[in-house]
């Protein structure tokens, strides 16, 4: 159905029924003109369920007065909901980024609204997702009712985000700047991590880096490097040094040679301007660049994630501190599993030894209630600042040892002698 003129917020808004299940676009294409509408009108809709992964932007529908009006399910929980989930008015669904839109096109987790950010109509018909393909796309395909928020400062970016204009039920128009999300200077810690990840990333690597600032520190270190390529979740402003001077070529890729491959983006102005129209940035739905079968086709993938602590035995917990949800699943497995599957591939977790607290990051055993993201067999290099080593195919005390060998030194007293009494006394550095 062709999208009807621009109406008011309050009138699109009113279309949705109380019971809907309402999906809202990810990260740095948030409509928040529309979600505050929403909120605005919320006594009048009663038990919404909302739906979405990472969502830039203050979260008003999770406050606490309306937890009687809308029912929050994140499959990534951000800074913005973390209380209410921590608090039992949201909830957390843990899915890998490659499955959810599979979850949401089955309806196994239904859509029945679709609140999204456009970019304006081009001359052949066509809107673009901007900087958010995701599950986005699924979500849009699924519902009953897309309603859109045409915003002049979304980028039109190439890929899967180009849709037909009447694929829109409803819109408003509303020009609003993008979220901008820029990671602190890095710390010495963090540029030494970078260091150590930099000397082990080969010449036409495919990388795969988030956001933040242990993946900024090695992308600065790479411009040395020749004809790397990119296949990523996540498109960050620490490529395009890399793709402006040339060491990003994407010539070696096998999947979308030439291409930069993204199913999102995150950062500055700057990298919105630079994915404006760029016959060379791809972005596309999760199922297909979260795909451990796609993402292995490349080689050498080099897939740096994180972690909030790390276990002796190598199990990895990267989505909540003990019972306490932190962030989500996200696709941290997805591109540990295809890097290994990858020729040449690396699949790299990178952390500093401690946490802002002092506290060890790797710990004799994780917290009570912590979450297994990545489980043992999957792991394969653990980064710090105290140098890198491989778990993969080692023993429980070999991998003791390599962890405690890159731990803070400090730390490694504590765990040789948590190792010495697991072990019972067989344990050897």
């Amino acid at each position: 159905m062709l999208a009807t003129a621009s109406q008011s917020t309050e009138r699109v808004i009113d279309l949705i029924r109380p019971g809907d299940s309402v999906f809202i676009h990810s990260a740095a294409a948030t409509p928040m003109t529309l979600v505050d509408a929403l909120v605005s009108r919320a006594k009048s809709l009663r038990h919404l369920r909302i739906i979405h992964i990472h969502t830039e932007g203050h979260a008003k529908y999770a406050s606490r007065e309306l937890a009687d009006v809308f029912n929050i399910d994140a499959f990534f929980v951000g800074q913005n909901v973390r209380k209410a989930v921590e608090e039992g008015r949201a909830d957390y669904i843990p899915a890998f980024l490659s499955e959810i839109p599979t979850l949401i096109r089955s309806r196994q987790v239904p859509v029945d609204v679709a609140l999204i950010s456009v970019s304006p109509v081009d001359k052949h018909g066509y809107v673009s997702l901007g900087p958010s393909v995701d599950t986005t796309l699924a979500a849009v395909q699924s519902a009953r009712l897309v309603i859109a928020q045409v915003n002049r400062h979304i980028p039109r970016v190439m890929g899967e985000g180009q849709i037909p204009f009447s694929m829109i039920d409803r819109y408003i128009e509303a020009d609003e700047p993008l979220p901008e999300t820029v990671p602190p200077p890095p710390s010495e810690e963090v540029k030494q991590i970078g260091r150590n990840i930099a000397e082990i990333v080969p010449d036409g690597a495919t990388l795969q880096t988030g956001i933040g600032s242990i993946p900024n520190a090695v992308l600065e270190q790479l411009s040395n490097h020749k004809d790397l390529g990119v296949h990523t979740e996540m498109f960050s402003d620490g490529l395009l040094p890399l793709i402006e001077s040339g060491v990003v070529t994407n010539a070696k890729k096998k999947v979308h040679p030439g291409y930069v491959v993204s199913t999102f983006a995150l950062g500055s102005k700057r990298l919105y301007d630079f994915m404006d129209d760029h016959p060379r940035v791809m972005l596309r739905d999760a199922t297909f660049t979260n795909s451990i079968n796609i993402i292995s086709k490349n080689p050498k993938v080099t897939a740096i994630n994180g972690a909030i602590e790390i276990d002796l035995t190598g199990q990895i917990c990267a989505d909540s501190i003990g019972t306490r949800i932190y962030s989500g699943v996200g696709g941290q497995i997805d591109f540990m599993r295809g890097a290994a599957a990858s020729e040449g591939g690396m699949p790299i977790i990178a952390m500093t030894s401690r946490t802002p607290h002092g506290e060890s990051k790797i710990v004799p055993k994780l917290q009570p209630g912590a979450g297994v993201v990545t489980t043992r067999p999957s792991v394969h290099y653990v980064a710090t600042e105290y140098g890198i080593v491989n778990l993969y195919g080692k023993s429980l005390k070999e991998r003791a040892a390599g962890l405690i060998s890159v731990a803070h030194p400090d730390d490694r007293e504590m765990l040789e002698r948590f190792a010495y009494e697991r072990w019972r006394g067989r344990f050897e550095e």
